[in-house]
């Protein structure tokens, strides 16, 4: 089995009542969340599982609580600017789309341990401290749009397909399916005996014209409650909750121009036809976070977090249709489907990182991280009628482990301001290099801090490359190359007390 043939599910041919059992891709989509955090870690290429004494520890490294010797709040909204260009068959084509979210907002109460007197008050216990957050740890804001004139194959080769399984394994099309509608419609029939399979075919005729059109909305987010405790000034351990959420909606339309034999050896009739599908999910789930910081000297710090898998519950619905009109020969539509339901579990991979951060005196820092991801471990599973095997086979054949990189640094101007940078990047999970690409993230802010008051400032720019095949077709099945930027802004306000 071809590996473009399971990725179809990427776009066009994403749940079908049909092909339902094609879950991979989404769990793996809900799979690649990031670590929420404040403008200023941001700005630093997310680099801060050893830097500690940010807001961002509540849903990070809990550890870096341990560095608090005063409570503080801040809030982060986010600006999200998405680009996505395509080529399709040669054809380039664009799609935009703004956003304005509510990223982060933590809390963190600083509590000092009561020393016996007498006793050195910098070693021991000195402190534990709680805090409570919220995190946005994934955007699925996007519009795509892509089309061409396909010279070698029609969606309609693939309803035509659907329609030679079900005559096979059950004497006819599916009255209430894509291959029935299809049939209805004149995109499909039977030359020859209704109970031969091979029988069916498509009535039109190559080229075509395609264009398709997908938009995304929803992400993922925690609520993280967390603590971090300081022992001796050297080494800071920390432990969290998060109850994590999940909302994802798509609309995606594929719309084919050209003309048909609908009357065998009759003259073609010109025809257009449009697909659409409409997916809406929703879940919940916790995970756990445990975390370590050592400062071996004083100006570098060393830090771990071990993330657990996440354990979703979650609810799909989905549904299709199928419209069609014939110039001078009529109209045909099909009501959308039923809304096909199903509930499922999903445990998505744990999540290893190690870090390093290296303070230059009052001038500021250098800031590395490195996190581990094996996203064949991707898990799914269901008490409903929907079997789970082949799309975990799936995900262990079409998957990979992955390493996300992360750089970053921070210079002190004058104590009152700070100019900050990073880079990271994140691993591409298909094990064929030509489905996509990493995720690479430029970033850079500035930040100001005046009494208990501060003010970050963060500019970051996404970029990745994907292909996504509209349907299935065997070795003439087409692909659209998908060029995506993303330009976002973040803005934390904060407060000591």
């Amino acid at each position: 089995m071809k590996i473009k043939y399971l990725l179809s599910v990427i776009a066009i041919v994403a749940i079908t009542k049909d092909s339902f059992a094609q879950y991979s891709q989404d769990a793996i989509r809900f799979s690649t969340f990031q670590t929420g955090s404040t403008a200023r870690i941001k700005a630093i290429g997310n680099a801060g599982t050893a830097i500690g004494g940010d807001l961002s520890s509540v849903g990070g490294n809990p550890a870096g609580l341990g560095f608090f010797t005063h409570s503080e709040v801040s809030l982060t909204p986010e600006y999200n600017n998405s680009k996505v260009n395509s080529s399709y068959f040669g054809q380039a084509g664009s799609a935009n789309r703004n956003d304005v979210n509510f990223n982060n907002a933590d809390i963190v109460f600083y509590q000092q341990l009561s020393t016996p007197r007498g006793r050195d008050k910098s070693k021991g216990w000195l402190s534990i401290n709680y805090g409570a957050g919220y995190s946005r740890t994934n955007n699925f804001y996007e519009n795509i749009g892509y089309g061409g004139r396909n010279q070698t194959s029609s969606i309609t080769d693939y309803y035509a397909g659907i329609a030679k399984r079900e005559v096979g394994q059950y004497g006819s099309v599916n009255p209430d399916g894509l291959d029935g509608w299809a049939y209805d419609q004149g995109l499909v029939d039977n030359f020859g005996p209704a109970d031969n399979p091979n029988s069916y075919s498509s009535t039109v005729n190559v080229p075509v014209t395609q264009l398709a059109g997908i938009t995304r909305t929803g992400g993922q987010s925690e609520f993280n409650l967390a603590l971090g405790a300081n022992y001796s000034n050297k080494l800071y351990i920390g432990l969290g909750l998060a109850i994590t959420d999940l909302r994802y909606d798509s609309h995606a339309s594929f719309t084919e121009s050209g003309a048909a034999n609908i009357i065998e050896n009759g003259p073609s009739t010109d025809f257009r036809s449009t697909f659409a599908q409409d997916q809406s999910t929703r879940g919940s789930g916790f995970n756990a976070k445990l975390g370590l910081i050592y400062k071996p000297v004083q100006a570098l710090r060393l830090g771990f977090t071990f993330t657990t898998p996440t354990f979703y519950n979650i609810d799909d619905s989905y549904t299709e249709s199928l419209a069609t009109r014939y110039t001078g020969a009529g109209s045909y539509e099909n009501n959308p489907s039923e809304p096909y339901q199903l509930s499922y579990n999903l445990r998505t991979p744990l999540k290893v990182a190690g870090g390093a951060s290296v303070f230059i005196g009052k001038y500021g820092f250098i800031s590395g991280d490195v996190e581990y991801i094996d996203y064949t471990t991707t898990h799914l599973s269901s008490n409903d009628s929907y079997t789970a095997d082949e799309d975990n086979a799936t995900i262990k054949s079409l998957y990979r482990s992955t390493v996300n990189l992360h750089l970053g640094a921070e210079v002190n101007v004058n104590s009152l301001v700070y100019l900050r940078g990073g880079y990271s990047q994140q691993g591409n999970p298909f094990k064929d290099r030509s489905i996509g690409k990493d995720t690479k993230t430029v970033t850079g802010g500035i930040g100001v801090r005046f009494g208990s008051y501060f003010i970050d400032a963060t500019y970051a720019r996404v970029t990745g490359k994907q292909t996504i095949f509209p349907y299935e077709v065997g070795a003439t099945s087409p692909g659209a190359v998908l060029d995506k930027t993303n330009n976002n802004a973040f803005l934390t306000l904060g407060y000591r007390f």
